[in-house]
């Protein structure tokens, strides 16, 4: 039987909670019956307009996931939290052949995988000693494949599904369900930047397949939006016969 996390009355952090997909997480965590959501951002006053709708059920605490001691420090207020969802991150315009390129890639290493790395150290051991709960990271379709004019983004974000998975035994081990999320583009600030607004589905999409793959345990999570079910459908048999199988 598969580690299942049912939402209702659970204690929630969501990085990059104050615009884009993790707005939209912490709107749709609360209407399913959440608790609590603690709102990790950079500028706490950017949590506001959550803590103006939701009240004392929104929690703004400071995370800069290219600061490692910003992420230790939440853990350490954070105490009470069930369910840590890893959405934030940064993405850079650039292919291969850009001057700034290697730049680029590098401050997407350090937020995306870096910080990455840095929340499940801080946070594994919160969510075990709360019985276990879930880990969920965003990992987007590009994690799969490239796109040329967002490569090091891409790169940054395959990396990050790598670290993902072994985080998905190592945190297993624990009792902790971990979900590897690859949505498409969605309506967000990001994937405007990247050029793509003109398929953008809506980020609830992701929000509503990350409620439903907590109650059913699947680590990998491929949204209803049009590329991730594409992708997700034509990734299933991999996924299940080399990815989700234990070598040993």
């Amino acid at each position: 039987m598969p580690m299942t996390c049912d939402i209702a009355n659970k204690i929630i952090l969501v990085t990059g909670a104050n615009r884009g997909i993790g707005k939209v997480l912490v709107e749709s965590f609360l209407e399913h019956g959440a608790a609590k959501v603690y709102a990790a951002v950079r500028n706490l006053d950017s949590a506001a307009p959550l803590v103006e709708q939701y009240g004392d059920k929104v929690v703004p605490i400071f995370i800069d996931l290219a600061d490692p001691e910003s992420i230790a420090t939440a853990a350490q207020t954070a105490t009470d939290v069930d369910i840590v969802v890893n959405n934030a991150g940064v993405q850079k315009v650039a292919s291969p052949l850009d001057e700034g390129a290697i730049a680029c890639l590098k401050s997407e290493m350090e937020t995306n995988v870096y910080g990455l790395i840095a929340m499940a150290q801080a946070f594994a051991p919160v969510l075990k000693a709360n019985g276990g709960g879930a880990f969920v990271q965003l990992n987007s379709v590009v994690s799969l494949k490239s796109f040329s004019n967002v490569a090091t983004y891409s790169a940054s974000k395959a990396a990050a599904y790598s670290i993902t998975q072994a985080l998905w035994e190592l945190l297993g081990e624990q009792g902790t369900l971990v979900l590897s999320v690859h949505p498409g583009p969605l309506a967000t600030e990001m994937t405007h930047a990247s050029g793509r607004a003109d398929i953008a589905e809506p980020p609830t999409l992701a929000a509503d397949a990350i409620i439903d793959a907590l109650r059913s345990g699947e680590f990998h999570v491929f949204p209803h939006d049009t590329m991730a079910k594409q992708m997700g459908t034509a990734y299933q048999t991999f996924a299940k016969s080399v990815i989700e199988v234990n070598y040993g």
